[in-house]
């Protein structure tokens, strides 16, 4: 295990390398970052020049990567345009987007996997037919119409949540939470369905049954643990793409998290932050991961790492 984990962690390295790289060259190539910091008038050559020697903008391309990273590994992701350390926005934004990460994966793991292992014991009855045109619904509609219509009916018309979330405490986050996590949930349910339903035919299963164990036995232990694997890939490449992916909610809900900062470094074209928080989310996916690569094994105790 110690070895397949070192392996695993050099294998990183490059990986990490090679994202951080595509991220700066798209965020620093495709725009000019300075023509944002001068208002609507383009800035002039004395003054323009002045800023990309503050900024290291002056510089070769790859030496800026190279300082960049240099100083990532310090602990310094470079300072905004507006003066404030990159540092400081992750410090705001990062534990109010894990808070509603954790949310979204909580309704995934209860109600996804809750709902897939009914309809996978349960194939081809109402209950398996209604669960599936739901889900498929909510695949259809957009995050941003689900979180309109959620934050109209529930926070304006019956008033049962605040419209906006101001400390991003977990109470807060649930209406969030579930807007985030509505379309990925959907799809767990779908595949813990299609899982259970395969592998309740497989050899195991049945022996377990003519062995005479409890019913629930057979399908927690035996059955449920062997269909979570695809569950938990899905869920583990999931866990990044929530963070990163939360711009819209945040937007929805005036969340001021990973999304909006996000948003905002996009729209200013402010690439110290830009390139800093995908940084951050590039280690989250690959740490997530390595995570659930280990869980394997504890879900399937045939699994071995040399």
């Amino acid at each position: 295990m110690a070895r397949y984990v070192a392996r695993r962690l050099l294998q990183m390295i490059p990986v990490f390398i090679g994202s951080t790289l595509l991220i700066f060259l798209m965020v620093n190539v495709m725009g000019d970052p300075i023509a944002g910091l001068c208002g609507e008038r383009a800035c002039d050559l004395a003054t323009a020049a002045q800023l990309k020697r503050e900024f290291g903008l002056d510089k070769p391309l790859w030496q800026q990567y190279a300082t960049y990273m240099g100083n990532v590994f310090t602990g310094d992701f470079g300072t905004a345009f507006n003066g404030q350390k990159v540092t400081e926005l992750m410090g705001s934004a990062f534990p109010v987007t894990i808070r509603l990460t954790i949310v979204a994966i909580l309704f995934e793991i209860v109600i996804g996997v809750t709902l897939g292992v009914v309809t996978g014991l349960r194939r081809g009855r109402p209950v398996d037919t209604g669960v599936l045109l739901g889900t498929l619904v909510v695949i259809s509609v957009p995050t941003f119409v689900t979180g309109l219509l959620l934050q109209l009916l529930l926070g304006i018309k019956w008033q049962w949540i605040s419209p906006s979330v101001r400390y991003g405490g977990f109470d807060e986050l649930i209406v969030p939470g579930l807007v985030l996590a509505s379309v990925s949930l959907a799809y767990v349910t779908r595949l813990t369905r299609t899982s259970i339903a395969e592998n309740k035919r497989s050899d195991y299963v049945r022996t377990a049954v003519a062995k005479g164990l409890p019913r629930h036995r057979v399908v927690v232990r035996h059955l449920l643990r062997n269909s979570l694997i695809p569950v938990v890939t899905f869920i583990g490449a999931d866990i990044g793409a929530l963070m990163g992916g939360a711009i819209v909610t945040e937007r929805i809900f005036n969340i001021r998290g990973v999304g909006f900062q996000l948003y905002q470094g996009i729209l200013r074209q402010n690439t110290q932050t830009v390139v800093g928080f995908v940084t951050v989310l590039v280690l989250v996916f690959l740490v997530a991961n390595l995570l659930v690569d280990l869980l394997y094994a504890v879900l399937d105790p045939r699994i071995r790492y040399a």
